[in-house]
């Protein structure tokens, strides 16, 4: 999984940037991929509004309401199997156990 960098680290690393240096140069000095500094520059320019796209709030905001809803809705298919259960569907009686009589 990639490494999380602090919005400060990638704004000093973008300062460079804009300073005249070539992206290549920052990107080989720490190590990393100058595509993620060529994203993060992009990112910017959304976030600024320079650049249609969608803001790192909205995007942030839509992550949280992702996880959000895949837990209620993990949730909600617990509760329907244990409703089922209390129903009395989805239950057998074991091998030599009494059957249920209907």
């Amino acid at each position: 999984m990639p490494r999380q960098q602090s919005v400060q680290f990638r704004e000093r690393v973008l300062g460079l940037v804009e300073n005249g240096r070539d992206v290549g140069d920052p990107a080989s000095e720490l190590g990393m991929s100058a595509a993620t500094i060529y994203r993060w520059r992009n990112q910017a320019g959304v976030d600024a509004g320079k650049i249609a796209g969608v803001n790192s709030a909205v995007a942030a905001h839509l992550a949280d309401a992702r996880m959000r809803i895949r837990e209620l809705e993990e949730e909600l298919a617990a509760t329907q199997f244990t409703a089922s259960i209390r129903k009395g569907e989805n239950i057998r009686p074991k091998d030599g156990s009494q059957s249920l009589k209907p």
